[in-house]
């Protein structure tokens, strides 16, 4: 059996390649990097374990020799504890179709597309150019060769999907109470949790998956605005509405649940045209508009249903844990929802300032000054 080859993750600016050798507990490696081509061999903890990896690479072009007057080297290699950082400097300051001078890769060699940014941007406060949108040909032929698909097609398909389940979800909550109010009048108010009840919770824990999609690089954005809502609605349904059966029967459920579908829908709606670039503007009005009546309207029937359902904790005693118990601890539950509330008070104010602002940058009207020659 030959050497093992560890896994290497290349990248690439206009003037350097930066190679990230993927070895733990390097000791005495040893690169060589020639005009034309680079070798390593080490001991490390690799994909084989702790024993010696070697690799050689012919390079798609030439990289800087070794500057006698300045005594610079070709190659800078960093030894860490996870793995060894080297960086090599090009001979010209032009991009690589490929790192490799035959198109055939091996298998151990992988792409970091992480680390593709120009050189201009490195310490730099001013907005970067987006390195993929500058040679897009190049990026999607790389990325294609690496993965056999770009990731971006991939993550829009999913966020297509997902959008589009919760917006279908959404749809028939409102399509099922619009039905049973034209056929029953106010009298259908009453069983609204009855009978979306169980679509309804299953949208919301669906729903936690917005508070990842930022974490994860799929959407822009920060996690704590869809973690603020998230929350608030499980506690909601979760702690109240599930909890206490005489709290379900209230008018105030029936214009909670309308809230929610008529907010989410507009927003799955406008998110699926966003993703294909498609800018409708009745969407993005309706996007950036229909939060000023309904998340006041929401925030209020969440306060109403907690108020009501106090004095049902406090008679019935339900999730509230008293002393003495094998983990000595307490919880008050009516105090819970007392300090909830006012919580809910301030996360409100906080969501419609966000909102405030987002639809001051999405509405505002834009004047394009052209200069006459």
């Amino acid at each position: 059996m030959g050497v093992p080859s560890p896994f290497v993750y290349w990248a690439q600016t206009e003037k350097v390649i930066s190679l990230r050798i993927d070895l733990k507990n390097v000791v005495n490696p040893d690169f060589v990097a020639l005009e034309d081509k680079v070798q390593f061999s080490g001991v490390g903890i690799g994909a084989h374990g702790q024993c010696n990896y070697k690799f050689t690479l012919d390079l798609y072009s030439s990289i800087k020799s070794i500057d006698t007057a300045n005594g610079e080297k070709p190659a800078t290699v960093r030894v860490l504890d996870n793995r060894v950082d080297v960086t090599l400097q090009k001979e010209k300051p032009v991009l690589w179709p490929r790192l490799t001078a035959q198109p055939q890769k091996p298998a151990w060699l992988k792409i970091n597309f992480d680390l593709w940014k120009p050189e201009d941007c490195k310490d730099s406060d001013e907005e970067c150019r987006d390195i993929m949108k500058d040679y897009p040909g190049m990026y999607d032929k790389l990325q294609k060769e690496e993965m056999g698909y770009r990731r971006e097609d991939v993550i829009k398909v999913y966020l297509t999907l997902y959008n589009l389940f919760q917006l279908v979800g959404y749809m028939y909550v409102l399509s099922v109470m619009a039905t049973r109010y034209a056929k029953l009048g106010y009298g259908s108010v009453t069983s609204t949790y009855e009978h979306v009840g169980k679509m309804m919770k299953f949208l919301q824990l669906v729903q936690i998956f917005d508070t990842l999609h930022p974490l994860f690089g799929y959407t822009r954005g920060g996690a704590l605005m869809p973690f603020c809502q998230i929350i608030g609605r499980i506690v909601t349904i979760f702690l109240n509405l599930e909890v206490e059966p005489r709290l379900q029967t209230k008018p105030a459920v029936f214009y909670l649940f309308i809230a929610w579908s008529l907010i989410e829908s507009v927003r799955c709606g406008y998110y699926i045209t966003q993703l294909y670039k498609k800018d409708i503007g009745i969407m993005k009005w309706l996007r950036y508009s229909l939060w000023i009546p309904l998340y006041p309207l929401g925030i209020t029937c969440e306060t109403v249903l907690i108020l009501r359902n106090i004095p049902y904790f406090e008679e019935t005693k339900r999730l509230t844990v008293t002393l003495p118990n094998p983990w000595n601890f307490t919880f008050d539950m009516p105090f819970f929802l007392k300090v909830y509330l006012l919580s809910l008070m301030g996360a409100g104010v906080y969501l419609m300032k966000h909102m405030y602002k987002q639809r001051q940058n999405q509405l505002r009207t834009r004047v394009v000054i052209k200069k006459c020659k």
